[in-house]
């Protein structure tokens, strides 16, 4: 681990987004509740900002951070066939939280394809990326890609 011991602390945000792909008739089932094992996006939600939280155990370089805000949206793009997951996470830190938004993204995504595998196997979790990160001696970056 890098010592971040002498950098400044200050407000450090992340922005993430990712998406999975699956059969219209998933999507449907997701949409309309009907999924035996129960809300899946409220599940994906959860699992995602516990995820955020846990980031320091799963990746070996990370600092453990007190997050302060993590913001999980799901939003259905029924013309794609997909759901994309947005995360927004915050600290007050000496470091930012971009791997605790992208590990968040991930889980969320990930818990959607556990909890739906079953009725559609073949769904593909994609694009997982940072749009936006603030704070720090770098300042602000966005992504310009889209």
């Amino acid at each position: 681990m890098i010592d971040v011991g002498k950098k400044a602390i200050t407000e450090r945000t992340a922005i993430t987004e990712g998406y999975i792909e699956m059969q219209p008739e998933t999507l449907k089932l997701i949409l309309d509740g009907g999924h035996k094992k129960g809300d899946v996006l409220a599940i994906a939600r959860i699992a995602g900002i516990m995820a955020s939280k846990k980031t320091a155990d799963l990746v070996p370089l990370c600092h453990p951070l007190p997050l302060t805000h993590v913001e999980i949206q799901l939003s259905a793009e029924i013309d794609n066939n997909r759901i994309r997951c947005q995360t927004t996470v915050k600290t007050n830190g000496q470091t930012g939280v971009e791997m605790e938004a992208l590990n968040a993204t991930q889980i969320a995504l990930l818990t959607i394809y556990d909890m739906c595998k079953a009725v559609d196997r073949g769904m593909i979790i994609q694009a997982v990326r940072l749009l936006e990160k603030d704070g720090g001696k770098s300042g602000h970056w966005h992504c310009n890609q889209h």
